[in-house]
Order: C-alpha cells, then sequence, then structure tokens
C-alpha cells in the first residue's frame, strides 16, 4: 500500500488532479468506461485509452499530464490482437478447441436423412 502511496504522490497535486478528471470525463464519454483513481493500473489505461481515442482532446491532455509527471511515461505495448474499426476482436476459440477440431473433420461423418423430423436410415 506504501509503495503504491509513493507511486500516486503526484495526484495530490490540484493541477494534474484536474487533468486526470479531464482524461476521465472524456474516456466515459467517448468509451463509456469508468476509471477510477484507485485503480492499480489507471496510469497504463489513461494511456491506453489515450493511444485508441479519435478525440484529439484527450491526447492533448494526456500529453500535457505526462510532460508535467514524467515518471508517467510507461512503453505502450503494440496489441498483437486484430484490431476492427478501433476495437480490438476478442479471439474466444482456445487453441484446444482448433486442434479438437481438426481431429473430429478427420473422421467420416454418416450423413442422417430426416423426414418429416423422423430419422430416415
Amino acid at each position: 500500500m506504501t509503495s503504491l502511496t509513493r507511486e500516486r504522490s503526484w495526484l495530490l497535486d490540484r493541477n494534474l488532479l484536474q487533468l486526470v478528471y479531464q482524461c476521465r470525463r472524456l474516456i466515459r464519454s467517448e468509451f463509456g468506461v469508468q476509471l477510477h483513481l484507485t485503480e492499480e493500473h489507471l496510469e497504463q489505461h489513461l494511456a491506453d485509452y489515450a493511444g485508441r481515442s479519435s478525440s484529439q482532446t484527450l491526447v492533448d491532455t494526456w500529453e500535457c499530464l505526462l510532460a508535467q509527471v514524467p515518471e508517467l511515461g510507461i512503453k505502450t505495448e503494440e496489441h498483437s490482437s486484430k484490431m476492427y474499426r478501433g476495437m480490438e476482436i476478442i479471439d474466444d476459440t482456445p487453441v484446444a478447441k482448433v486442434a479438437g477440431a481438426g481431429q473430429e473433420a478427420d473422421l467420416p461423418r454418416k450423413k442422417k436423412n430426416i423426414y418429416r423430423g423422423q430419422v430416415v436410415g
């Protein structure tokens, strides 16, 4: 808890806190996500949303905050996932399902003939 307090001591400055509030408000209006000041990775979330934002105001506010607090200079990692219209595509098919599907496709399937709701032959 004390290490987190030391890392967040910059939030005690009124001007910096106003910039964070403005970033949070812009993120909430654009993405619909409510960020809290007590979140563990608040700086990373702010940087991610500022990087994905189409709002120049949010980008400028984040850059102003970075200029005043140099320890916030977090390296933004490029996402290796696919993007569609600015949103990340979530791949919900695990590798096991994909590998299992290949084994089932190798087996010959017997075709079911259905006539009026009854299985025939």
